[in-house]
């Protein structure tokens, strides 16, 4: 059983009260016994002696002694893994994400908890810290791109090197809403972290929004070489349906992108109390790193790839950011034996939390 400081004390109360009495009681046994005599062999005097009262004070003093070194060495127990915790704390504020404490040999249960939490807290931070970084990096990357091409555009045109006609006026339109759309999408993303994500829940079923989605992104499926099934049994629940929708498209999009030439099977139901969106293709799936970092923002597992095809990172992440939204979860399923990836989204049965 782990040790912990109530234990400990109760214990070195014990301890401290027991040795007092011991060093007291034996000290005086000892004096009366044997000393007693060879002090004053010649008196049978009982009197109280000025002997008797250092004794008694000497013995007071070894036993408060015995006493304060045991209270000291408890005492230097509980404070060493707060100092150790205070250190790491002050590095920490000044900005040093990496600095973590250590847990001295032998200290009790609840320094080992402070200690273990204190640390998952610092990587978390540390981790934040880096997601900000990388975050900020590539948002700027994202949206440089098209600003870029926008500005050389709309330049041409001041210059007279390009001809204002509708297909000039249609690309730029469309640079503009592509970053409409990853500004919405960052937007959304940001609300779904901060737990701000506005949602308007009605009774629903999985089994129809999927349908839809797949109806409409059916054309582009197809112009991709995807095939398409389905198994929609009903998967009542509360939620968005808007939202859902989004997530179910984004999951569609993804396979569309990544996964041409494939097949994908689409399956809605009810498992363990929960109901569930799981959407299964054969592309060429993820190796493990890809499958742990696939709701990162941003990540792809091959960047040039990714721009090229269209994808901002931001799909997966959004639709993370919707399931947890409904109290659910979004999550990239274990591979089967055969190459593909697998994404579910699972919600709770009776709604929204």
């Amino acid at each position: 059983m782990a040790d912990n400081l109530n234990a400990r004390i109760t214990r070195a109360m014990i301890a401290l009260t027991l040795a007092a009495i011991a060093v007291v009681y034996f000290g005086l046994m000892a004096y009366f016994v044997f000393i007693y005599d060879w002090l004053y062999p010649d008196t049978h005097d009982e009197r109280w002696r000025m002997g008797d009262s250092v004794m008694v004070g000497l013995l007071l003093t070894i036993g408060l002694l015995t006493a304060s070194l045991i209270g000291w060495r408890l005492a230097r127990r509980i404070v060493q893994p707060l100092k150790s915790v205070a250190g790491a704390a002050r590095l920490v504020a000044a900005g040093n994400f990496t600095a973590r404490a250590d847990l001295p040999a032998g200290s009790y249960g609840e320094a080992r908890e402070l200690v273990a939490d204190f640390n998952d807290m610092a990587r978390r931070l540390q981790r934040a810290e880096a997601e900000l970084a990388y975050s900020n990096s590539a948002i700027a990357h994202e949206l440089r791109t098209p600003l870029t091409i926008l500005r050389g555009r709309l330049q041409g045109l001041m210059d007279g090197v390009y001809a204002p006609d509708p297909q000039l006026y249609g690309r730029l339109i469309a640079h503009v809403d592509e970053l409409a759309r990853i500004v919405d999408e960052l937007r959304t993303l940001a609300l779904g972290n901060a737990g701000q994500l506005d949602l308007t829940l009605a009774p629903m079923d999985l089994a129809a929004e999927a349908a839809s989605a797949l109806a409409m992104l059916g054309s582009e499926l197809g112009v991709a070489g995807i095939a398409t099934s389905s198994a929609l049994a009903p998967a009542v629940t509360a939620g968005d349906r808007a939202r859902l929708r989004q997530a179910f498209v984004a999951v569609l999009e993804n396979c569309r992108r990544y996964a041409p030439q494939s097949h994908v099977h689409v399956e809605t139901g009810v498992a363990d109390g929960a109901v569930f969106f799981r959407c299964s293709d054969t592309g060429p799936g993820l190796p493990a790193e890809g499958r742990a970092r696939a709701f990162d923002r941003f990540w792809r597992a091959d960047d040039s790839r990714g721009r090229s095809l269209g994808g901002s990172g931001l799909g997966l992440p959004i639709v993370r950011a919707i399931a947890r939204a409904h109290g659910g979860e979004a999550l990239i399923l274990p591979p089967a034996g055969a190459p593909g990836l697998a994404v579910e989204i699972r919600l709770p049965r009776d709604g929204a939390g």
